[in-house]
């Protein structure tokens, strides 16, 4: 079973990572199993179960990025009225 990313867990709420660790837990018992088939389908269900995770770590990149680009607008200004003075 692959693991999602510990950024992507953080960003999960209490029932995804409830759910997320159940299924991990599952799919670890198939595969000590050698039921490979069984934990393929249990793996693209966490697939699906992290996507809001992700999609949460994306947003909270674009936000940064924005923020960034603020800092750097107000200290381009900031820069460009020390010119003028």
């Amino acid at each position: 079973m692959r693991h999602c990313s510990v950024q992507v867990r953080g960003l999960l709420t209490r029932e995804e990572l409830d759910r997320y660790n159940a299924l991990m837990e599952v799919g670890s018992f198939l595969e000590s199993q050698n039921r490979y088939d069984l934990a393929y389908t249990v793996q693209k269900e966490v697939d699906l179960l992290i996507m809001p995770g992700i999609e949460r770590l994306k947003e909270k990149g674009r936000e940064r990025d924005r923020q960034t680009e603020a800092y750097l607008e107000a200290k381009r200004l900031l820069e460009e009225d020390d010119d003028e003075d």
